[in-house]
């Protein structure tokens, strides 16, 4: 390209996340994969959390991100086990001197009408989808404080709001999540921690496999794009709140869903 008289090239942007450290758990596969990996490509060292039995997949030597500016460390990580959650606060403690990012990712999906859902089934959701997340936001959010500032994200989902036959414990647990997140705002804010969720709508991943094929294409109909989400286009999001370009938002939930209205 020509440049004309008196102009100046344009300086290459400096990576997002440069030298920051965040932790993303169900960082595995799908959505939380595709954020620790955009994550990385901007600078940031990744603590990659993931249940011990799935672990974070190898990249090949060619693969554009296994170049990019940041590193990434796996952490065990069982968010239905409480032990697990204190052994990982403490790898995470021993991997890093401090955290600037957590995103609660990691969830369990569930779908059933109300009449032939166990309170087992119902627990055991929000154990995963709830209270583990909150648990490991505990530990991590003292972490953060220290330097007095971090930007936590929540994983919840459109299944908060809308209430669709099947979709009980999975749209509760979200729901109660995205609650959540308005408290540990409110909370953490004097802290110079910022609380934040996304709700995806029906996103490409092996979760939207496990809905009802005709559940799934009439909230994808629903949505004024009329197509599914890409964990990409989730993470990119991610990437905002993460980053000081979102450095005056908290306390607010994010939908990624095409445009249901």
């Amino acid at each position: 390209m020509t440049q004309t008289h008196g102009e100046r090239p344009h300086p290459a942007a400096a990576p997002l996340l440069d030298g920051k450290v965040a932790v993303v758990t169900g960082a595995n596969r799908g959505i939380g994969r595709a954020i620790a990996d955009v994550f990385r490509a901007h600078g940031a060292h990744v603590l990659a959390c993931a249940r011990a039995a799935e672990p974070v997949p190898a990249r090949a030597a060619d693969d554009p991100e296994h170049a990019a500016p940041g590193g990434e460390t796996p952490i065990p990580l069982d968010l239905a086990d409480a032990a697990s959650i204190k052994a990982a606060i403490k790898a995470i403690r021993a991997a890093a001197p401090r955290v600037d990012i957590l995103v609660n990712n990691a969830g369990v999906a569930s779908g059933g009408l109300f009449q032939m859902t166990t309170l087992a089934e119902m627990r055991a959701v929000f154990e995963v989808n709830v209270f583990g997340p909150l648990a490991l936001t505990q530990g991590v959010a003292r972490l953060m404080a220290r330097t007095g500032a971090g930007s936590i994200i929540n994983l919840s989902s459109v299944a908060a709001d809308r209430p669709d036959p099947g979709t009980l414990a999975y749209g509760a647990s979200k729901a109660a999540l995205a609650r959540a997140t308005r408290s540990l705002a409110t909370e953490l804010g004097g802290q110079g921690i910022r609380v934040n969720a996304i709700a995806p709508g029906v996103t490409e991943t092996a979760m939207q496999d496990e809905m009802d094929p005709a559940a799934r294409d009439a909230l994808i109909g629903a949505s004024a794009l009329n197509t599914a989400a890409t964990p990409q286009d989730i993470a990119n999001v991610a990437l905002f709140l993460a980053s000081d370009l979102s450095s005056h938002i908290t306390g607010q939930t994010l939908r990624v869903d095409g445009g249901i209205v």
